[in-house]
């Protein structure tokens, strides 16, 4: 059974807010911590959900912490083509990934050699949304 419009828009506003808290990592950084801008790699084409929680997430965190915070839009290849960009760069906290399941725990059962490690490259920061997936047959 589909969600009505009232409960879909409850739920986005449960997820919005409780990704809010994606700032307080940041709160606990060095004092230092964001000295430039911040790159929010999605790996997804623009104007999809990820693409919309991570530009609000990264208006909330650019207010937050006084430094642009930029979404990078890098879809393709089941989200490999994001996730290895992010995986190459530097783990200095200034390329962030929004990972789904696809990323992290499907794409390692799905290929056999992957251009990262889903445990050893990244290192979680929140978990900024839950979608349950629901699957009705006959």
């Amino acid at each position: 059974m589909p969600f009505s419009r009232s409960q879909t828009s409850r739920r986005f506003l449960v997820a919005i807010a409780t990704s809010l808290a994606l700032t307080a990592p940041v709160l606990a950084a060095p004092p230092d911590y964001p000295s430039k801008p911040i790159r929010f790699v999605v790996p997804y084409s623009a104007g999809g959900n990820t693409d919309m929680i991570a530009r609000t997430l990264a208006q909330k965190l650019t207010e937050s912490t006084g430094q642009p915070v930029v979404v990078e839009n890098r879809g393709g290849a089941a989200t490999l083509i994001g996730t290895e960009n992010v995986a190459r760069s530097p783990a200095d906290g200034y390329s962030l990934l929004l990972a789904t399941s696809t990323t992290l725990a499907i794409n390692p059962y799905l290929y056999k050699k992957l251009p990262y490690d889903a445990i050893k490259d990244f290192t979680p920061v929140i978990q900024v949304a839950r979608i349950p997936l629901v699957l009705v047959v006959s």
